[in-house]
């Protein structure tokens, strides 16, 4: 609703919608819950409606009544819903309110931030602000396209940002208008084609990263107003780049003013602490078995692909929505009623989300950060599957980083965790994700998780990035690994840029730009990443070497591409690969090119292909394979036909 819509003077909230909320499927709340500006009974002001079952009177105050109790406006409960709703006259844009909820309960009375509110104050201040969502978008392009460019065999490769901490100046967090720019120019020109945000969405506590947010549907006021946020969203589209929100509906924190014991009740969270307290971040769980927590949770994820453009969620710490027992002894959970582990609640609730997001919004995608090996995560709800489009292979990352983390002499112990991936790599849709977890708390940058002196060092993080986009599967970068940052990431300070000056940072920066231009530009790369006939091995067993030798095959009519990977700092020359197709093969990308840092080994641009079996394939490479380097090439006579 904007500010020019009327709002009926008979009251906003329907029998219709007061069933559809109750049973957990109003799945667009905000239009109705919160605070709408508009005009009624011939005034302007502003129609405000809020959740509180437990209560035994409700009412608004605000700045525009001098945040007195004697001028607070009482809410009128509609019907027996529990929910509450009343229009003030005279309240404007700008004003800051919270809802006063007297419990029936133990006299409990407390002062609530709106949970439906679209704007908040600056933390630690905790009013909400009555606000409208006009904006003028300029984005219809992209949207129009956004669908073909988000599908299964389109290329995605996500550059992952904290805002408050990725360009500052000074000690000055920059707002969303002032690095709406400087972003979208630098995601281009590395050639990422999508943007994840950590979670904007409003929150008390800046060092949580915004995973413990009091503010469903309000981006954080930090860095500017809702308006601010549509302009950032909307260059990166004009730009051509699609924006993913980090979304957190699996717990949130227990800050008084929000919806923590809303209303003198467990409304939003559940009772016991066995189901409704985190152990591990001392939040508070939802509970997913109440038809108004369903509304809440759901309209808030509609609300942000509607309303700011979103183009997909990427759902943060399902694991720990799936299990009871996640992160409990025994004694510490409360099983299902079938007796086991499964949070059935959970599991319907996500199924019931990814459902609402396809149909309500389609070609919006939805990422599960999900770390254990349940099934079907990325299938659809239709043949027993969680929905979601793409899940995080948090395996693969595991497995990769402590290979790279040893000296290279050992790595041929170890050779299997770097191939392991490919028996699993098809039973979902998966996501390659190097994320903000992984270069935090002692964990070291990526840089630093390398060994050997510093020529290695650069060399083994160019390698881990070649490997990665070699294989199979979206990416997932978050920033300042992109240049090789030394120093574990710090959200009180900016990214260290200044490590651009010198060529082997840059070197890094300009090879990650490069693959992702090879992954965009060939299709073999990408057609068909979600597909098991898309990938071949040439040499999965040479552990004794080291090396790793792969195929990425696309449609009928794409050139094939091979990528070699070294993971020791032996040159190997005449290293024979087996290859599909004769002729001379082009080297495309490698990472000991001298313009990365390199020390410039290689096979001198081209190679041909002999007519000589080898792995299977009837004709074969004799390389060169430089140091600690991943290497591409494609058969030239694709390319001209």
């Amino acid at each position: 609703m904007t500010a020019s819509d009327p709002v009926r003077p008979s009251g906003w909230l329907t029998e219709h919608d007061v069933f559809l909320f109750s049973e957990g499927t109003l799945y667009r709340a905000y239009e109705r819950l919160g605070c709408h500006l508009g005009r009624a009974f011939g005034e302007d002001g502003a129609h405000f409606a809020v959740w509180a079952p437990g209560a035994e009177r409700v009412a608004v105050i605000g700045s525009f009544d001098g945040w007195s109790d004697a001028a607070a406006r009482p809410l009128r409960p509609v019907g027996k819903s529990g929910l509450w709703e009343t229009f003030v006259p005279g309240v404007r844009r700008g004003d800051r309110y919270k809802f006063r909820v007297h419990s029936r309960y133990r006299g409990y009375r407390v002062d609530k931030t709106d949970p439906y509110g679209f704007f908040h104050e600056v933390p630690p201040a905790t009013a909400s602000v009555a606000w409208d969502l006009t904006h003028e978008w300029g984005d219809g392009a992209w949207m129009s396209e956004r669908a073909h460019r988000q599908r299964l065999d389109a290329p995605m490769s996500v550059y992952e940002v904290h805002l408050g901490s990725w360009r500052r100046d000074g000690t000055r967090t920059l707002g969303y208008r002032e690095i709406a720019a400087r972003l979208a120019e630098y995601v281009a020109a590395n050639g990422f084609t999508h943007v994840e945000l950590l979670p904007i969405t409003e929150h008390p506590y800046y060092g949580s990263w915004g995973y413990q947010t009091t503010g469903m549907f309000a981006p954080t006021s930090r860095y500017g107003t809702p308006q601010d946020l549509m302009y950032l969203i909307d260059v990166l589209h004009r730009t051509g780049i699609g924006v993913i929100l980090d979304w957190v509906p699996a717990h949130f924190p227990s800050d008084e003013h929000g919806v923590v014991y809303f209303d003198g009740t467990h409304l939003y969270e559940h009772a016991d602490p066995r189901q409704g307290s985190h152990p591990d971040w001392g939040t508070r769980i939802y509970n997913y078995n109440v038809g108004g927590v369903l509304s809440y949770l759901i309209s808030s994820a509609l609300f942000w692909l509607d309303r700011y453009h979103v183009d997909g969620l990427r759902i943060d710490a399902v694991a720990s929505m799936l299990y009871l027992d996640y992160s409990r002894r025994d004694g510490e959970w409360v099983a299902n009623r079938f007796g086991g582990k499964e949070n059935l609640e959970a599991i319907e609730f996500l199924r019931r989300l990814n459902t609402a997001v396809h149909e309500h919004v389609p070609g919006a995608v939805t990422i599960a950060e999900e770390s254990t090996a349940w099934p079907l995560v990325s299938r659809p709800v239709y043949v027993g599957g969680l929905g979601f489009d793409l899940k995080w292979d948090m395996g693969w990352m595991h497995d990769t980083l402590e290979v790279m983390a040893l000296d290279p002499v050992h790595r041929k112990f170890h050779h299997h965790r770097l191939t392991f991936r490919q028996m699993y790599a098809y039973n979902e849709h998966f996501v390659l994700a190097l994320s903000h977890d992984e270069v935090v708390h002692g964990k070291r940058s990526l840089l630093g998780k390398t060994t050997g002196d510093a020529w290695r060092r650069f060399a083994d993080l160019r390698l881990l990035f070649g490997y990665m986009w070699a294989l199979p599967g979206k990416k997932l970068l978050f920033m300042g690994g992109e240049f090789g940052q030394w120093r574990e990431w710090d959200h009180e300070s900016e990214l260290d840029w200044p490590l651009l000056d010198f060529p082997a940072h840059d070197g890094i920066r300009r090879w990650i730009a490069d693959l992702n231009a090879l992954y965009r530009a060939e299709p073999s790369m990408h057609r068909l990443e979600m597909a098991p006939e898309g990938f071949r091995w040439i040499d999965c067993h040479d552990a004794d070497h080291s090396v790793l030798s792969l195929l990425r095959l696309g449609g009928q009519d794409d050139a094939p591409i091979a990528a070699v990977c070294n993971f020791t700092p032996v040159p190997r020359r005449g290293y024979r690969v087996g290859v599909p197709i004769a002729g001379t093969w082009i080297e495309l990308l490698n990472s000991d090119a001298t313009a990365y840092g390199g020390s410039g080994l290689g096979n001198l641009g081209e190679v041909e292909a002999r007519p000589e079996p080898a792995h299977g394939l009837p004709f074969s490479l004799d390389l060169t394979l430089p140091p600690l380097a991943a290497i591409f090439l494609r058969p030239l006579e694709v390319e001209e036909s």
